[in-house]
């Protein structure tokens, strides 16, 4: 007879994946709500359950190991399954219609993925989404217009929002465009902003004033992908998360002042239900949890 292949521990793929989404089994433990030996104590029984070690420390972060690597994709999968067939038997599954807004950064990046895993989980539900500034997409919540808005932290948070994290900001630039050698020169150093009012383009400003370091706003966008496309071109830098970062551009530092973090929230309609609420928070805060810092 043949022996049973052996069935992975689904709790201990959950500290597995969530260790190294967070790159910390210690900060996966405190957000899994578990004590940072027990959830050791799951990495060494799935190392052992697969018969080969799947971390290794690369400094003061964590690495996969090729099997680590492999096991993580199946890994998401095979939760993102548990989960599914968890929410179908309790009849969590949502339907109707769901309004979602983001901001151009989380749009581009995070939502397709989001979208797609949303529509497998809950086929009933008809998604509306849309793509927008800041300023838009508050005023769009204040009015209700929309059902669910992930925002650049604002000054004056929304009610009914949840503060999700902080993501670093960077200076981004092409590779072509030397700014060392071009403040060296004396020159205003080149800035690419989308038009006020926008919470970047106040920070990337009071950040090089308080420098010193003297500057021009040479090009303004009303998308994204054309600030993208500015950059790409050479044509000055910019200042963004790295969230959807473009492979053709880098972030830069020196000679450059640090610029700090931007907080991420959460706004839901409080005229949803608790089920929805709950389902539209877990699903958005997981997908950010690669831009977050940690």
């Amino acid at each position: 007879m043949n022996r049973l292949p052996v069935s992975l521990d689904m709790d201990a793929l959950r500290s597995f994946v969530a260790g190294i989404e967070y790159g910390s089994f210690a900060l996966a433990a405190q957000r899994l709500c578990r004590s940072p030996s027990a959830v050791s104590a799951q990495l060494k029984k799935l190392e052992a359950q697969c018969g080969t070690e799947l971390v290794v420390k690369q400094g003061r972060k964590l690495g996969l190991t090729p099997g680590g690597e492999i096991l993580l994709s199946y890994a998401r999968r095979l939760l993102a399954l548990n989960d599914e067939a968890q929410r179908a038997v309790r009849n969590e599954q949502l339907n109707g219609e769901l309004h979602i807004g983001m901001q151009e950064d989380f749009g581009e990046s995070i939502m397709p993925d989001m979208l797609s895993q949303l529509r497998r989980e809950h086929p009933d539900l008809s998604i509306m989404a849309r793509i927008d500034r800041n300023r838009a997409l508050r005023q769009a919540a204040l009015e209700k217009n929309v059902d669910v808005a992930l925002l650049w932290q604002p000054e004056q948070a929304l009610e009914e929002s949840v503060f999700l994290g902080e993501c670093p900001l960077a200076w981004i630039a092409s590779p072509q465009l030397d700014v060392a050698a071009l403040l060296a020169r004396g020159e205003p150093l080149p800035l690419v902003m989308f038009d006020s009012p926008c919470q970047m383009r106040s920070r990337a400003i009071a950040a090089l004033d308080r420098a010193g370091i003297a500057w021009q706003v040479i090009f303004t966008s009303l998308s994204l992908s054309g600030i993208w496309a500015a950059v790409r071109a050479g044509l000055g830098i910019t200042l963004r998360s790295s969230i959807g970062l473009p492979p053709a551009l880098t972030t830069i530092s020196a000679p450059l002042p640090t610029v700090g973090t931007m907080g991420i929230s959460l706004w839901l309609n409080g005229d949803l239900d608790l089920k929805a609420q709950r389902v539209l928070h877990d699903s958005i805060s997981t997908a950010l949890i690669p831009c977050l810092l940690r």
